[in-house]
Parts: C-alpha cells; structure tokens; sequence
C-alpha cells in the first residue's frame, strides 16, 4: 500500500505528534502526503526519531529526513 506514494526514494507525510499510537491514518490529496500518528512529542528530536523507526519498521529499509525536521511536514528518503 505505501509503496505507491513513494516517488524517486522518497516519501511526503504530514506528522502529528502527542498522538495514541504511531499509525498512518490518510492520504492528503492537497498536500500530496501521507497523514502518520505518532506517539512522541515534538521536542528535543523525539518525534523524528520516532517518525525514522515506524517507517524503518514499517519498509524495512534505512530512513533519513531529507527535509522537515523542524516541521510537521517531512520529506523521507528511502535507501
């Protein structure tokens, strides 16, 4: 199912943090990203590092932001 929104090694999503669970909930067609839950708060880093283990997980690949680490609008690359 995610392998369809990825483009050239790379992933769009939208995050939001202090969620219940970590979960991908929806597409945005506007914003042409995937909408994730995600557990951790947005402080100190946390929320990325959680955001890199779901997907990790998730693909089974290595995960690096590309661009959004202070925003909750992500760029992933996929390696």
């Amino acid at each position: 199912m995610i392998d369809s929104y990825i483009k050239n090694n790379t992933l769009k999503i939208l995050v939001k943090p202090n969620s219940p669970k970590n979960e991908i909930i929806a597409w945005d067609n506007e914003k042409q990203a995937l909408k994730v839950s995600i557990k951790a708060p947005p402080e100190k880093g946390k929320a990325n590092t959680e955001v890199i283990k779901f997907f990790s997980k998730l693909l089974k690949k290595k995960i690096l932001i590309h661009s959004g680490k202070t925003s909750r609008t992500k760029v992933l690359r996929i390696q």
